[in-house]
């Protein structure tokens, strides 16, 4: 059972998403601020109808609804419009299974015949005089008025859910959920539940209870309720007396405390919470049809990511994953091919990318490729020495070094540009690559064709043969004496100057970055930074 899209109107920061997903795992990327989060508990909602793991009836607020929306609505009230009540529609679309036969219809915006459900926060009809009463007050109308409102939760078909008939059932993994011992004791027990069978459930409760009856039984216990039985008539006419809580509220799960090593769960280190929760919630498969994962890497060494990421490799099987990541490490390793980058609105998959470009990243997970895909723009050169001086010359410039104008500059090696470029065309990024010209001009001119007339990309390099590459560029529109100046050296002849810097780029680098008076930039790297 596999989610293949989601329509999401008007909830938190969404307001008009339509995503499609993919069997297996789906890495959801972005900017922040985007929406990726929003998403995975849209998601979550939509399939059990719970906000904060309570009913989403009893966590119903105005900071639910798309807050631009809600200006738009209340302007249109003070202005003396009468709009339509605002609502929040959720809609996971799932793939065709003969199990979720009794889940199809049309009941959804597309007229789909598909099986799916649909979440929708709306006006109660039983409140429609209170509400209008409400609303015509205009002075009065801040927000939404959530205090008429409830939760609609039904299937494709029509019909209304319930927990025991929801199609499939998701677990979310959030690392954020680990912020209180009761909230992170109650995370780990719930998916712990959900990998016990039945039968296991019912022998813990069982323990349980007779533990409690017990604790009744003790003889220090029945001699502290002997003591308290004198005070009848004092503070009640009924018998007081201490005993454990032996109501349904109080059950195992609320009681139990999770421990690793003998160890209190929450006394662990914040990595080890996230690798076992996602661990756990890989372990109930019969339960748990389709992973929510928020950003795996956080509280994560690299070595401990790498292993966790590995065993969600290992062990999804048939689920479907779908997670939210900002990091390089995680694209790569699960698979470039599985990203969709997103918008806040629709998501661009990099699926497409060809094969060779696919195995790249996978095998080299150390690129900076998020880098590039999160940036407003990206200057990509062959190493640091070029980086530096690029952005030595932005800040010549503009005033300011790039990444404060959200511009990344990326040392790739010089025969992965075109891997880089691979996504720059699909994702439609704006990318400029600056280049070498080995003494060959027209060979790179050839190689760059392709992408040369191409709006979002551009390629800079040097059109005089005899500048093979940066140094003598340099030296050409600066001068020996002036380069000499920079750099605290006295050559008298151009080449042995150029052979110093070649053989030294990272130091000569860094002073000419570090360096106080103007420096003269290469035709290629001014159209580069421009």
């Amino acid at each position: 059972m596999t989610i293949d899209r989601v329509i999401v109107r008007n909830f938190k920061g969404l307001k008009e998403t339509n995503l499609t997903f993919g069997k297996g795992v789906n890495i959801l990327v972005g900017d922040n601020e985007t929406g990726k989060s929003t998403v995975l508990e849209a998601i979550n909602l939509a399939l059990t109808k719970q906000l904060n793991r309570r009913d989403a009836g009893y966590e119903l607020h105005p900071f639910l609804f798309n807050q631009s929306i809600v200006q738009e609505f209340v302007q249109r009230i003070q202005s003396g419009s009468v709009p339509s009540p605002l609502e929040i529609d959720i809609e996971v679309y799932l793939a065709n299974d003969p199990a979720l036969a009794e889940h199809k219809g049309t009941n959804n915006s597309c007229r789909a015949d598909c099986p799916g459900v649909r979440l929708r926060i709306e006006l109660d009809e039983n409140f429609r005089e209170e509400y209008q009463a409400y609303i015509a007050d205009t002075k009065r109308i801040r927000t939404v008025p959530v205090e008429f409102y409830h939760v609609d939760w039904r299937n494709f078909a029509d019909q209304t859910l319930t927990p025991r008939s929801k199609p499939l059932r998701p677990a979310l993994v959030d690392p954020s959920a680990l912020t209180n011992t009761y909230a992170a004791n109650r995370y780990v027990l719930e998916l712990a539940r959900d990998f016990l069978t039945r039968m296991q459930k019912v022998d813990l409760a069982l323990s349980y209870r007779r533990l409690r009856e017990v604790f009744q039984s003790d003889a220090n216990v029945a001699a502290i309720n002997k003591e308290l039985a004198k005070q009848k008539g004092v503070v009640s006419d009924r018998n007081l007396s201490v005993a454990l809580d032996m109501t349904a509220r109080s059950n195992w799960d609320t009681s139990v405390t999770p421990h690793l090593d003998d160890l209190p769960l929450t006394l662990v280190g914040k990595g080890e919470q996230t690798a076992v929760k996602v661990r756990l919630a890989l372990a109930a498969s019969e339960a748990c049809e389709l992973l929510l994962i928020e950003e795996p890497e956080t509280h994560q060494s690299p070595g401990n990511l790498n292993r966790l990421l590995a065993h969600i490799s290992e062990r999804v099987g048939d689920k479907q994953v779908i997670l939210t990541t900002h990091s390089s490490f995680v694209l790569n390793k699960l698979g470039v091919d599985a990203t969709i980058m997103f918008d806040g609105n629709t998501g661009v998959r990099l699926r497409d990318l060809p094969d060779s470009t696919k195995r790249y990243f996978m095998k080299l997970p150390g690129h900076d490729t998020l880098r590039m895909v999160l940036a407003r723009r990206a200057i990509l050169v062959e190493g640091p020495s070029d980086e530096l001086v690029v952005q030595r010359a932005y800040k010549q410039m503009h005033g300011k070094l790039p990444l404060e104008h959200q511009v990344e500059v990326i040392s790739v090696n010089s025969l992965a540009f075109k891997r880089f470029l691979d996504i720059a065309v699909l994702l439609d990024l704006d990318v400029t690559v600056v280049t070498d010209n080995d003494g060959d001009p027209e060979k790179v001119r050839g190689k760059y064709a392709k992408h040369s007339n191409r709006k979002n990309i551009k390629v800079c390099y040097s059109r005089d043969a005899g500048l093979r590459t940066l140094e003598p560029s340099l030296v050409a529109v600066n001068g020996r004496e002036a380069i000499n100046s920079i750099l605290g050296t006295n050559y008298t002849d151009d080449g042995a100057l150029v052979a110093h810097m070649a053989a030294n780029k990272a130091d000569v680098a860094l002073k000419l970055f570090e360096s106080t008076g103007d420096l003269a930039v290469p035709e290629y790297i001014q159209d580069a930074v421009s």
